[in-house]
Formats: structure tokens, C-alpha cells, sequence
């Protein structure tokens, strides 16, 4: 439910949460508290229409990885044909670890794969409550893997890889960097990309406590999806669940958006000020007027069309 006085929200922002919130009627709204089957399904059924339209790709294609004792399956884009083996851009869809797909975020993946002239691939992790942490950082950490050791088979270059995702997917994008940076010193990403993402488990920052409620991502919402991912408190405090945590030295340049009107926005903008205080290569920019999740609304929101041109435009110089 959107707050009384939305001053301060795009116009077009605020012309598609009404939108959404309208589309919403026709289902029940989605419980959080286990099982969330329900929850998932009108989520997706929200969410699918959005993902579609956009570019199209010269090769879209489902493919299978045997990763971590189980077949997990990836959404490759390839925007080009016949070009020899591309930068690809590892992308992690959002959905605060427990809902959305690569189905929910193909429309996001393949506006990347146009914008910077590479290849996405979007691997499916597993989700929670029934995967907690470690597990889906796990999985997308050894997909990095392969890509960068057996991607030629999906004609990708392995030498030039960037890691991205959005909300809990940019949270396992950091982690994930953290991880590899520590476990495979060799593999050198060319780029992090973190949308609005995850970065810490405090929920007592000053854009917690002014979003709490009526901008979309709300505080019992992140309560309970940290509630879901890592239900152990000390996990919480783990830097490769809460990446702010961490020592950032080494990580590769990074590029941030953040959305001005969101709950994570305190924590993006720390995130910023640590990496660049570490050294790291990094940019960000705020998106005034913007709620979290804005990045879905790709044939309703400006910043969002602004947002992807941008973010391709990084991804060509750091990939290239």
C-alpha cells in the first residue's frame, strides 16, 4: 500500500505501483510465513508480464549445470551471432531469497545483454526457507566458476566476466565476489554490479526507519526474508551474508544504483563510501523518486530504461 503523501515519487513511479497495486486485486495477498507456494505463484503471475517485450536476442536458450550435487538451471542470452566468444555479465534476480525467477527478471537480463553487448547467463538458485545460507551464495559463486573456467562451450570468453543482481540477488552478487576473491584468487571479475541490493541486517538505519512502510520493500518484509535466508542470528553477521560487514579491499569495480525511496537505500549509499574507501573503483548513482524494485517497470518508468542504459554503458568499458 502506497503512503498518503507520495510528494516526493516519480509521477511515472507512482502511475505503476498504482498499477500493480490494482493488478494485485485479482489475488490474494501473498502470506509471509511458510509455505509460500502461494505467495511464489501470484508473485511470478505479477511479475511475468513485466519480463515481457524488450530486445531480441540472436540466441535465448535454457541450459543445465551440474553444480553442487544437483542440476541447476541457467537462462543464457546471447544479443549477437557469429561475434566469437563474448563478455558475459552473471546476473542474480532479486526476490528477497525466497521468491522470483529467471522467468520474472528475463526482460531485465536481455535489456542487459543489448545495453553492454554481452552475453547474461541468470542462474535459477535455490531459494529459502528450503535453501538457507550458505546455499544459493554457494551455487552462484561455483556458476561464476564455470563460466570462467568451461564458458568457451557456451561461446562466452571466460577471461572478461562481470557479476551482477538486484535487492537479494545484488546481496549474493557482493557476497559471492567476497567469496571467490577469497577461494579462487586467479579469477579476476571485471565488474560488480548491485542494484539496491542487500548489504547488511541491520534494520535500524535512518532509510529503514523513514520507508518502513508504504514504499514497496517494507521492514517486516526484510525481517522476515532475513528471517528465511539465514535463520541463524550469527549468520546474519556473517560478511558473506552482509556484505557492508566485510573488508572490501580487492573487490572489482563496482557500479551502484540505488533507489531514493527504499529501505536499502542507507545501506547502498554506506556501501559506496566503504568500497571507495578501500580503494575500489566505484560508482553509483540514486535514482530520485524511485522505490525499490523499480528496475521491473522497464515500459513504465524512465529511470528504470535510464538505469539499464547506464549500467550498459559501465559494463562496456569494464568488459571490454
Amino acid at each position: 500500500m502506497a503512503p498518503a503523501d507520495m510528494s516526493r515519487w516519480d509521477p511515472e513511479m507512482a502511475a505503476f505501483q498504482a498499477l500493480m497495486e490494482e493488478r494485485g486485486k485479482r489475488y490474494p495477498p501473498p502470506r509471509l510465513a511458510p509455505p509460500l507456494d502461494q505467495g511464489r505463484a501470484v508473485t511470478e503471475a505479477l511479475n511475468l508480464p513485466l519480463a515481457e517485450g524488450g530486445p531480441r536476442m540472436a540466441e535465448s536458450a535454457d541450459r543445465w549445470l551440474p553444480i553442487r550435487g544437483r542440476r541447476l538451471l541457467c537462462r543464457l542470452h546471447r544479443p549477437t551471432a557469429g561475434a566469437g566468444p563474448l563478455p558475459v555479465l552473471v546476473y542474480l534476480h532479486g526476490g528477497g531469497w525466497v521468491w522470483n525467477s529467471v522467468d520474472t527478471h528475463d526482460r531485465l537480463m536481455r535489456e542487459y545483454a543489448a545495453a553492454a553487448g554481452c552475453a547474461v547467463v541468470g542462474p535459477d538458485y535455490a531459494l529459502s526457507p528450503e535453501a538457507t545460507f550458505p546455499q544459493a551464495l554457494e551455487e552462484c559463486a561455483a556458476v561464476v566458476r564455470w563460466v570462467a573456467a568451461l564458458g568457451a562451450e557456451w561461446g562466452l570468453d571466460g577471461a572478461r566476466v562481470a557479476l551482477g543482481g538486484d535487492s537479494a540477488g545484488g546481496n549474493l552478487a557482493a557476497g559471492a565476489a567476497l567469496l571467490l576473491r577469497e577461494t579462487d584468487p586467479a579469477l579476476a571479475l571485471r565488474g560488480l554490479l548491485i542494484n539496491y541490493g542487500v548489504l547488511d541486517s541491520r534494520l535500524d538505519t535512518p532509510s529503514y526507519r523513514e520507508f518502513a512502510e508504504g514504499h514497496v520493500l517494507t521492514r517486516e518484509k526484510m525481517a522476515f526474508y532475513w528471517e528465511c535466508y539465514a535463520p541463524r542470528p550469527a549468520d546474519r553477521l556473517n560478511p558473506l551474508a552482509a556484505p557492508l560487514r566485510a573488508d572490501l579491499g580487492g573487490l572489482p569495480p563496482t557500479l551502484v544504483h540505488i533507489a531514493e525511496l527504499d529501505v536499502l537505500a542507507s545501506e547502498n549509499l554506506a556501501m559506496v563510501e566503504k568500497l571507495r574507501a578501500a580503494g575500489v573503483p566505484v560508482e553509483s548513482t540514486v535514482f530520485r523518486g524511485t522505490v525499490h524494485g523499480f528496475l521491473r517497470a522497464l515500459d513504465h518508468v524512465g529511470a528504470a530504461r535510464r538505469a539499464v542504459a547506464e549500467a550498459g554503458a559501465w559494463l562496456r568499458r569494464v568488459l571490454a
